[in-house]
């Protein structure tokens, strides 16, 4: 919702305050900004003194400032409080992190995609919620009760546990045995005889050991990976806004003219502060390519089990760059809504395969480090693509497509080329090669005890 929420209120911002394109696109790259300078924080943080408080923490600050951010004076200090919502979201990723490391290998690549549900959930509420709420009481009053998932979940919080595999590699095995204790209780299972033992490891959270030479190629390759996945998925986001918003069909901008809103009144001008508000059937559109982001997660889910991670997103990156390509054809608004779901099912199906492949390649002591720096480089993704999408596509259409599409291409490559596989392959402690199955086989009837 947080994320999503940028796409519905660009229009209206850009109208209360006369800004230019570029300014439109800044708040947007401003947020991310906010994301990549924390991610790496938070994960430096999460391997050091748990997830579970990172990801109160990250909450806590997300619901705060996203509630300030409703009651911004200025364009200045609306792109300043959403920055610091782009700080706090950042740490969300540590709840993945927790899922993936009390998950059985088996079932991780049908669980983790299963998770896109609830993106898809949040996308969604936010344009429904947008079409009803900003035709009515306005902008501000959408951010407020966007803030209030967040808040509720916040109170949620002491359902949730530490990761136990974290509590072993600290050596706090009281805590890792408890939680144990209670997932046996509530799948009422037996916890089996002896002891958990598991070395203590010292070196966690070490920025050197990603790019130490057993995971150079591969951290370099997935940081290239996610780059070009974020900067793919949110240029689709915001073109197919931009695209409703500036009618740019068929690669060509609309001469009607525009509404500009000064003092209050409305008046028609050609002036380049563009305003145009989203009608209904602009909502619909952008519902309707939302929900595409779900329509491949069959496919993925068996990719991603039967063809392994690497293949699986080669083929859907591959898949990416042509639907990207095939959005210059000129065609009706049915065409372009049918090419914008399929871009819209390829991106997510992209996400939800390298979040499963990152979360995976690495061990405990570095795991949510690696999902850090890889959820911070690809922000740059994210930052640069709002210029793309709402400033090179006015310009040159086909060359924003191009470029979306290259890029695409090059992440393509890198995905077949990666060096590890990661389909059926146990979570490690360490980068020793240890395998950790230790706390999951507790819970699971196969007891690796001393």
């Amino acid at each position: 919702m947080e994320i999503m929420l940028i796409a519905v209120v660009s229009p209206v911002i850009r109208c209360e305050w006369q800004l230019e394109n570029w300014q439109v696109a800044f708040v947007t790259t401003m947020v991310f900004f906010g994301y990549m300078v924390s991610s790496i924080l938070f994960g430096l943080l999460a391997d050091r003194y748990g997830r579970w408080k990172i990801l109160l923490i990250s909450f806590l600050w997300g619901a705060y400032f996203s509630l300030l951010t409703s009651f911004s004076p200025s364009y200045i200090w609306f792109v300043f409080l959403r920055t610091m919502v782009g700080c706090g979201v950042s740490g969300h990723a540590q709840g993945l992190i927790i899922k993936t490391e009390f998950l059985p290998t088996k079932y991780r690549g049908y669980m983790l995609p299963l998770s896109q549900v609830f993106w898809l959930a949040g996308s969604l509420l936010i344009i429904g919620l947008a079409s009803v709420v900003i035709p009515t009481i306005g902008w501000r009053w959408l951010i407020r009760i966007a803030s209030i998932p967040g808040i509720i979940l916040i109170m949620a919080f002491k359902f949730i546990p530490e990761s136990a595999r974290f509590n072993v590699s600290t050596g706090n095995t009281q805590a890792a045995l408890a939680t144990l204790e209670r997932i046996a209780r509530m799948n009422r299972s037996v916890m089996p005889e002896g002891r958990l033992v598991e070395p203590i490891l010292e070196k966690r959270g070490r920025f050197a050991d990603l790019l130490d030479a057993k995971y150079l190629r591969t951290t370099l390759q997935i940081w290239v990976i996610w780059l070009g996945i974020s900067f793919a998925y949110y240029g689709v986001i915001l073109a197919s806004a931009e695209l409703l918003e500036r009618d740019l069909v068929c690669g060509s901008k609309s001469e009607s003219q525009v509404v500009v809103v000064t003092g209050g009144d409305s008046q028609e001008s050609h002036s380049p502060c563009h305003c145009h508000l989203f009608a209904p059937s602009d909502y619909r559109t952008m519902i309707i390519s939302t929900i595409g982001e779900i329509a491949l997660n069959p496919l993925n889910i068996l990719g991603i089990n039967f063809l392994g991670r690497r293949l699986s997103l080669a083929i859907t990156m591959g898949c990416t760059a042509l639907f990207f390509l095939l959005l210059n054809i000129c065609t009706s608004s049915a065409g372009l809504i049918g090419f914008l779901f399929m871009l819209r099912a390829l991106v997510a199906a992209n996400f939800n395969t390298i979040y499963i492949y990152t979360a995976e390649v690495y061990p405990t002591t570095m795991r949510a480090l690696g999902m850090g720096t890889s959820g911070s480089l690809c922000r740059i993704g994210a930052m640069v693509a709002p210029f793309i999408s709402q400033v090179l596509m006015s310009a040159s259409f086909l060359g924003a497509l191009c470029l979306f599409s290259s890029v695409c291409v090059v992440c393509a490559i890198s995905a077949f080329t990666l060096p590890i596989e990661t389909k059926g392959r146990a979570l490690q402690v360490s980068d020793t090669g240890l395998l950790s199955c230790h706390v999951l086989n507790l819970v699971c009837g196969s007891p690796s005890l001393k």
